[in-house]
């Protein structure tokens, strides 16, 4: 007697009624959004929260007296710095925006000295604060790129043509720890200040101090499921941040962190995240009223399909399924999804919404409808082998835990011979986008920017092929589009390949990512790409003309000399990897190491790079928290 497996449409109901019994609830790796925790004693100035540490009552200090502040009228808060007062306009994770002291209304310049700040051991002066400078005689400070961010003037509306634009972040001219009066030697008469949050160009007027609590206090600073992070501008300052999974301020004297979670498509956190008892006891219930009817339904459906006929020699993907359903549930250990959910969320997925079409498949944009931004890759499996071995990718890549990797999401399998695997989108969306606006001045992705992009890059790859066992190569970083960008412009790579076109062998793997990233380095320099764009940089390289490949908005001519070195030893790494990368000459490992020490050259009294993930003495210099890096 010979048996014939399901039908597709048939597997589709049928998978539908075995999902229904064993499909479980899967938690979300990604930190929800949630505005800031008010302190525990619920502070309030009027109808503004006061979140920790800051704190109004002085008896009762949340970690220090510096962060006490006093409210006027139960309408205006005041922060008290030395000698100084200064009313707080906002907050933010990491610091409060204050107004210049002394002033009851909004003046369009100050004078230097008028800020009257002094760095202490709880507040610097944020690099996120954009200066206007009035009446400079140098010139030379003046950068075009920050005039592109809306800074509103003291009505509200858009500030016009400033006389001479710099952000803190610069480093070049201006470092941490300086004051504003800094600027008097350039002749400068006075300035305004605005506070641009990172990835984003609108300003909003004020001054931002970061804040941080001295690493040396003897209590203890954070809270359980909390990560302490490194501050900026302060020497020895740190603050916390709760893990994913856990939202809340962090710290052992605040509110500290609380579980997180996605019940019934909504945001739950605490004990909202626990399974009743009740709905276990229901669950087990509604199981045992349901095991006879799948139990007959099922042996209906089989004794149906025994009757059908057999065409010999024919090989069906739907058997190939059913035979890998377990390895499917568990290779997907997180969400299924419909293939009508992703046809929806990526509108039919048509073109205007794919990132890439390469060999390793097609990435489509798309969006959920509760709001989730995600990116869904095409995989086609013609073969039994080719579903089982991409099953084994899909396995060991949702495995790895990485903050450069963009997470695995969830799968489709009910789309005919192709797999559909789903990704985290960041909201910043993809590097080449970024690349492209820098070009077109709409939003400049500056040189540390880039710097710190390419070595987040390198440090992936690195981890993936020296410390996951067997090694994962990506095949295709070529393609900027691969590399997404969250909030803060820390990298999430996808589309490691998920099904091989031969065997292969691993030196060539590894060379081809090495190759590859060697065009994607030249693509950071140069903000483009174009299909000569190896010979044509290389012979610019060679014959000293770098400059001519620099994308423009760098300005490379007006960069101080340590800055233009640094992008000079970036391209020399970049043609060792396109010349060398083949004879396996240069790794990834190298490639990693060697862009960890130029982002730390000149860093002196930043935070060291932090191991976070492994403890090989292998990856301790490519192993890189977002929060502790510091470039000038």
């Amino acid at each position: 007697m010979k048996i014939m497996f399901f039908s597709l449409k048939q597997q589709v109901h049928y998978k539908a009624m075995l999902l229904a019994l064993l499909l479980v609830s899967f938690t979300l790796s990604s930190r929800p959004v949630m505005s800031l925790v008010p302190n525990q004693r619920n502070d309030q100035c009027g109808t503004s929260q006061i979140p920790f540490p800051f704190h109004l009552n002085i008896s009762c200090p949340s970690i220090s007296t510096a962060f006490h502040l006093s409210c006027l009228n139960s309408t205006t808060l005041y922060l008290h710095i030395g000698f100084k007062t200064y009313r707080v306009l906002d907050f933010f994770s990491d610091g409060v925006l204050v107004d210049f002291p002394g002033t009851t209304g909004c003046r369009q310049y100050n004078d230097l000295n008028a800020f009257g700040f002094t760095k202490n051991d709880h507040f610097g002066i944020s690099g996120d604060n954009v200066l206007g400078l009035y009446d400079c005689e140098d010139s030379s400070l003046c950068k075009a790129a920050c005039e592109t961010n809306d800074l509103p003037g003291c009505d509200g509306n858009n500030g016009g043509s400033l006389g001479c634009c710099y952000p803190l972040s610069d480093h070049s001219i201006w470092h941490f720890g300086d004051g504003f009066s800094f600027f008097s030697k350039f002749g400068c008469r006075g300035f305004t200040s605005w506070v641009v949050s990172r990835g984003t160009n609108t300003g909003k007027r004020g001054v931002k101090l970061e804040w941080a609590i001295p690493r040396n206090i003897p209590d203890r600073i954070c809270a359980n499921n909390a990560d302490m992070v490194n501050a900026t501008t302060i020497e020895a300052g740190v603050r916390c941040l709760c893990k994913d999974g856990f939202v809340g301020d962090g710290f052992a004297k605040g509110a500290g962190c609380i579980k997180s979670c996605i019940k019934e498509g909504k945001e739950a956190y605490g004990k909202e995240c626990d399974r009743p008892k009740h709905s276990h006891k229901k669950l087990v219930i509604l199981a045992g009223v349901l095991a006879p009817i799948f139990i007959l339904v099922s042996l209906f459906l089989f004794l149906c399909l025994l009757k059908r006929p057999v065409k010999p020699g024919s090989f069906q993907l739907d058997q190939a399924r059913y035979n890998s359903t377990l390895s499917f549930r568990k290779g997907c250990r997180t969400r299924l999804f419909s293939y009508r959910e992703l046809d929806e969320a990526t509108r039919a997925f048509e073109d205007s919404q794919m990132l890439v079409n390469d060999k390793n498949g097609t990435i489509h944009a798309g969006i959920l409808s509760d709001g989730s931004h995600i990116a869904v890759q095409k995989v086609q499996c013609e073969t039994e082998r080719d579903l089982i071995n991409v099953l084994s990718r899909i396995e060991l890549i949702s495995s790895v835990v990485h903050r450069n990797l963009a997470r695995l999401v969830g799968c489709c399998i009910e789309s005919g011979s192709t797999l559909l695997v789903v990704y985290e989108y960041p909201a910043n969306g993809t590097l080449e986008k970024h690349l492209q606006y820098s070009r077109g001045q709409k939003f400049v992705l500056d040189w540390y920017k880039r710097l710190r992009i390419a070595t987040e890059i390198a440090s992936i790859l690195a981890y993936m092929q020296y410390e996951i066992a067997p090694p994962i190569f990506h095949h295709g970083l070529k393609s900027s589009n691969y590399v997404f960008l969250d909030v803060d412009f820390s990298v999430k790579v996808s589309g490691f390949v998920l099904l091989s076109s031969g065997c292969g062998d691993g030196h060539n793997n590894y060379e081809n990512d090495v190759y590859d990233f060697g065009l994607l380095l030249l693509e950071i320099i140069s903000g483009t790409k174009y299909t000569d764009m190896p010979t044509v940089a290389l012979e610019k390289i060679k014959s000293g003309k770098l400059e001519e490949i620099v994308d423009p908005s760098l300005y490379y001519h007006e960069q101080p000399i340590t800055r233009r070195e640094k992008i000079d030893i970036v391209a020399d790494i970049a043609t060792r990897c396109l010349l060398f990368g083949a004879d396996d000459k240069i790794g990834m490992i190298d490639v990693a190491k060697e862009l960890v020490h130029i982002a730390k050259e000149g860093n002196k009294k930043g935070p060291e790079f932090e191991e976070t993930f492994s403890n090989s003495s292998l990856l301790q210099m490519i192993s890189m928290s977002p929060d502790s890096i510091h470039v000038p």
